[in-house]
């Protein structure tokens, strides 16, 4: 096989679809901001978007012109090339952690038998961007939104890690896809019924997709848990010093990171692109339907939960993580895999 078929070709098509999927991603992610704003304004009983397109559904596209066309200010007493290198350094590695992410069987750009692990890797790089952003910022206020930052997700990305442990004792696979398919039986299906939600393992590990759910939150500053930017105390955070088209890639880094973990919990306890029964009519539904319809879903509990709990103190935040979530998440790991050895449902 020569050079072209086996290497050129090949690296051309993926930078194909990885540009196409980047494209649908950030589509869909401003339509996603016009949703959460949507939400926030229902439940306090305000109008929200309403004025820019039908139905103010292209407000998102409107912000981003302005913020686009507005003059970025770099602060003279900040180092400039980590300044400007911070908000590019966390869009980047939000978007790559979507090369793995299977939205439907076989629809995926690189299905590595370690997809589990990459995601996990590349959450754990995009704190760098927020801590290069608040020290190159040669702020007092943008510095301790980035040290509160970097406690506060590796803190939870520990409690995240458990979880995920558990998924894969379930499943004995670190492959996306592998575990998707996994939950076509389970619980439900041992039990006598026929294939359905019931099977997925939101039932089997309902403490630990509690767990997941609230440490997402936690893992990409999302209220109630946006104490690294949180205005009342920080002013803006890390972004304080931030404006013009760096700050929309800070703002887009972090909507990227929330769809990913939106995506993520999808995967491991939704059941991926698998219909809620096995039914003839609901199969014929697309795979990728399904699989946007249950990140619409955990997207819609997320914006529910920026609306109506109040943020947190932080000394509150790390008694959770560490004091709650840690012992939680690791007694769950000896349970499930004593379960797992004593029922021998083990894979």
């Amino acid at each position: 096989m020569s050079f072209w078929e086996a290497y050129f070709w090949p690296g051309v098509l993926m930078a194909v679809i990885s540009a196409l999927s980047m494209v649908v991603l950030l589509v869909a992610i401003a339509f996603l901001l016009y949703g959460d704003r949507k939400v926030w304004a229902a439940v306090q009983s305000r109008r929200g978007p309403n004025v820019v397109g039908p139905f103010g559904l292209f407000q998102s596209f409107a912000d981003l012109i302005k913020f686009v066309l507005k003059e970025p200010i770099i602060p003279s007493s900040a180092n400039k090339g980590v300044f400007l290198l911070a908000p590019l350094v966390a869009t980047v590695l939000a978007l790559s952690a979507w090369a793995v992410m299977p939205v439907a069987d076989g629809w995926v750009i690189a299905d590595i038998n370690v997809g589990i692990l990459y995601i996990f890797a590349i959450s754990s790089l995009g704190v760098y961007g927020i801590i290069m952003g608040g020290w190159a910022s040669n702020s007092k206020y943008p510095f301790l939104g980035a040290l509160r930052s970097a406690a506060q997700m590796v803190s939870y990305e520990v409690s995240i890690g458990f979880v995920i442990i558990c998924v894969l004792l379930v499943v004995g696979s670190l492959n996306l896809s592998d575990i998707v398919n996994a939950q076509a039986d389970g619980i439900g299906t041992r039990l006598g019924l026929a294939p359905s939600l019931l099977d997925w393992h939101w039932l089997a590990l309902f403490p630990m997709f509690v767990v997941f759910f609230i440490s997402a939150l936690a893992e990409t500053n999302r209220p109630p848990f946006d104490l690294p930017e949180a205005e009342s105390e920080l002013v803006a955070g890390f972004a304080t010093e931030y404006s013009s088209t760096p700050f929309l890639m800070f703002f887009l880094a972090e909507y990227v990171a929330i769809v990913l973990m939106c995506a993520l919990g999808t995967v491991l306890f939704l059941g991926g692109w698998l219909p809620p029964l096995d039914v003839a009519w609901l199969n014929w539904v697309p795979g990728v339907v399904w699989f946007l319809l249950k990140i619409l879903f955990l997207f819609f509990l997320f914006a529910m939960v920026k609306a109506i709990v109040p943020r947190y103190r932080y000394d509150q935040l790390m008694r959770l993580g560490w004091k709650v979530f840690l012992p939680l998440s690791l007694a769950a790991v000896v349970v499930v895999a004593g379960f797992l050895q004593i029922t021998g449902w083990a894979p």
